[in-house]
């Protein structure tokens, strides 16, 4: 008996004596670097009707392609340097030819338009301290836009954004830019103010 559990012990040793056989690696994602903290900037441009705190590592820059002859006079894009995002802000007055419902269904649609490639979609609403309603749209998935959001005071101004990237949607491979642009959103709804 000894001397096969001697042998068996000789064979397992040889047998795992080989060279070892590389492979090559899978394709992987590559690597978004988030700034270590938040930090932000009072957007209160003269003459717009509104003003919020914005990420300091952006940039807020007038809409070139939707502003053509002064309509959307109020729509502004915010490049973000380091993650290469962009937010779209687009404002809108509420009057009898653009009712609230109506802005509302607009953004809600366009929100939901999502919903092919959308594994979930989150709402999460609340009011902040100068009296704006907020709602922030997350959109689970692999959809062009995974965080959206509106903002109104239900009498005279509505504020529909989202947030895009330059590259092709990939849920996973985003997910530390858009996590990181969740706070900066939500910390933008809470500085809002109507003037």
């Amino acid at each position: 008996m000894r001397k096969l559990l001697g042998v068996l012990v000789v064979l397992l040793c040889v047998a795992s004596c080989r060279p070892p056989v590389y492979y090559p690696k899978p394709s992987g994602y590559f690597r978004i670097d988030t700034p270590t903290r938040h930090e932000y900037l009072l957007f209160d441009r003269p003459g717009f009707p509104y003003s919020f705190e914005y990420p300091a590592n952006s940039t807020i820059m007038d809409d070139t392609v939707f502003n053509k002859e002064g309509f959307n006079k109020y729509w502004v894009n915010m490049y973000i340097k380091d993650l290469g995002g962009i937010i779209n802000i687009t404002y809108k007055e509420i009057t009898k030819e653009q009712p609230l419902y109506k802005l509302v269904d607009d953004s809600w649609g366009l929100s939901y338009f999502h919903h092919e490639k959308a594994d979930y979609i989150d709402q999460k609403a609340t009011t902040n301290e100068n009296g704006v309603q907020c709602m922030i749209f997350t959109i689970g998935g692999n959809a062009a836009s995974r965080h959206q959001f509106a903002a109104t005071d239900s009498v005279k101004h509505f504020i529909r954004g989202a947030l895009y990237f330059d590259v092709s949607p990939n849920a996973d491979s985003l997910r530390p830019a858009t996590d990181f642009l969740l706070q900066d959103i939500e910390h933008m709804m809470l500085t809002l103010k109507w003037k």
